[in-house]
């Protein structure tokens, strides 16, 4: 073998050798079918750490630039990422095999010194994914591509690879030379370094954020999972303008400066189908539309109430319950685009059929009788706190629900607000009454039940309880759902849980959302019941 021959050995030449061949077949894929993808809803991309806010676009957006070590298929299946495998190595021990040859976008290489990293980083006080990190217990490097988990209890294992894929990971080199051990606190509001700049493994590259304006990524040529073909659309930059307007954005659309509408007003579904060059991709979205109410404060900040809290009275959330007419919004407001439910499961596929009625009918006269009961015979005040640009028609939805509470004697002073104003309001308990969503990618109820349902413990459970409630019942049902293995026992325990908290109404349900994207016909997606828009599959004719 000659020198020009010769090649070198070893897992770390193998690697440069796959990356290169890599970069090659991207390169050959961009020039010969490149294209620019523009995109559009209503709200911004808040921050680029990915361990500051557990939201929707938020998300959308990091998942193109950080990974996981583990990611969901077409069909929301949990599958190998940065992870190729995983095993339980005890009733309290998981073992992670990480994927060799991977980079960060600065070339930094990708080890388990990374995932220990990223977990801790993700259940430390400042994050807004510690519901998720904290029960995956204390990470351990076996040797550079080896993780284990010591888990504080026993997990059931979609419980455990839930949480595991809700948590992003990050460089930890990147993170302590530019100041960024800690997640950004967006309760604080103030930005970092992290919030502005982006390092991940994913297949774009944050390129350009600019508040209010727009965010730019471009294809990572370098990504591993080119290699094994996840490449499948041709989008090499994507661009995302938040536009609050449904007016302007449904111009953008029409005249082909955005590609794709991910939140088109439900009013103008049938003329944007009408449209040759429009298409409608649309299904129902794991996702449930709810009312919170403040049921831990002595009085309410926002109301005339005084000395007391009427919502620590079941029949005050009972009246409040019967004064909605789920009905009426799901036909008037959201035009058909909604599914009224009882139950707070996000994924009807797996809510319990019993409890997917509503709990009580539309009724104002018993509405007004249960709060004369409970000593409000002429109803009272209350501020009523909503996003205008986070769910599918929110603020008509808040619009609709004062004026049903109106008929009933309580005044709902309306304020709608950009979801960064509204998440920092509640994420700060600055609210009395307040619309909020919950659901995603995850099918198993237990989702719901730790993170939203559960009382805050101050250690994960109940983050995302901004009612505050804390039923020493439901969390003892709970607490038993998180560690019960047996797959009966653990959803007859689930269903009790449910039941519970359908019948103290500690929240009310109002609709699970349908969710209609509006696209060029020359678009190509894939729209999945998590909401999410997965750029490696899109392919623009």
């Amino acid at each position: 073998m000659n020198q020009r021959e010769r090649r070198s050995s070893g897992p770390q030449a193998a690697a440069q050798r796959r990356r290169a061949a890599a970069a090659l077949i991207a390169a050959c894929v961009v020039s010969a079918q490149a294209a620019t993808f523009r995109w559009s809803s209503q709200g911004d991309y808040l921050s680029a750490d990915p361990h500051a806010q557990n939201e929707g676009i938020n998300n959308l957006i990091n998942d193109e630039v950080f990974e996981r070590l583990t990611t969901r298929d077409k069909q929301l299946r949990i599958i190998p990422s940065l992870a190729t495998s995983w095993e339980m190595a005890g009733p309290k021990l998981w073992r992670f095999h990480l994927r060799h040859g991977v980079t960060f976008h600065d070339g930094t290489p990708f080890t388990a010194d990374d995932v220990v990293f990223s977990i801790r980083r993700a259940q430390g006080e400042g994050s807004n994914f510690k519901v998720f990190a904290r029960p995956l217990g204390t990470p351990r490097k076996v040797d550079d591509y080896t993780v284990e988990l010591a888990t504080p209890q026993p997990a059931p294992p979609a419980v455990l690879l839930e949480n595991v894929n809700a948590v992003f990971i990050v460089s930890r080199a990147w993170c302590e030379k530019h100041d960024s051990v800690a997640p950004q606190d967006l309760r604080i509001g103030k930005e970092t370094y992290a919030s502005q700049h982006a390092n991940g493994t994913g297949p774009y590259l944050l390129v350009k954020r600019e508040a209010e304006v727009a965010t730019t990524l471009e294809r990572n040529p370098h990504w591993w999972g080119i290699a094994e073909h996840r490449f499948e659309g041709n989008v090499d930059r994507i661009v995302y303008r938040p536009i609050k307007s449904d007016a302007t954005r449904l111009a953008a659309l029409v005249s082909g400066d955005i590609d794709l509408m991910l939140d088109p007003p439900p009013q103008d579904i049938a003329r944007l189908a009408a449209d040759p060059r429009l298409a409608i991709v649309e299904g129902p979205e794991n996702r449930v539309i709810y009312l919170v109410m403040d049921e831990a404060s002595a009085e309410l900040k926002y109301s005339n109430v005084k000395g007391r809290n009427p919502f620590q009275d079941l029949r005050v959330r009972r009246a409040i319950y019967a004064a909605i007419d789920t009905e009426a919004i799901r036909r008037q407001v959201m035009r058909g685009e909604a599914r009224p439910t009882g139950s707070m499961i996000p994924a009807p596929d797996s809510a319990f059929p019993d409890l997917e009625p509503r709990l009580l009918p539309y009724d104002p006269a018993r509405a007004r009788q249960l709060l004369a009961e409970a000593g409000y015979p002429h109803g009272f005040e209350i501020g009523f706190d909503c996003p205008n640009n986070r769910y599918v028609n929110d603020e008509r939805v808040c619009i609709a629900i004062t004026g049903m509470l109106a008929k009933v004697g309580i005044t709902a002073h309306l304020d709608a607000m950009p979801r960064a104003k509204f998440f920092r309001k509640v994420d700060l308990f600055d609210s009395s009454f307040h619309l909020l969503g919950w659901g995603g990618g995850a099918v198993d109820p237990g989702g719901t039940l730790t993170p939203v349902m559960h009382g805050r413990d101050g250690r994960g459970r109940g983050d995302f309880n901004t009612g505050r409630y804390d039923d020493p019942e439901l969390n003892r049902l709970i607490e038993a759902v998180e560690v019960e293995t047996d797959t009966a026992k653990r959803r007859a325990m689930m269903h009790q849980a449910f039941a519970r908290i359908r019948d103290q109404v500690l929240v009310i349900p109002l609709h699970r959302q349908v969710i209609p994207w509006a696209v060029r016909s020359n678009v190509h997606v894939v729209h999945r019941p998590d909401n999410v828009l997965e750029s490696i599959w899109i392919r623009i004719d």
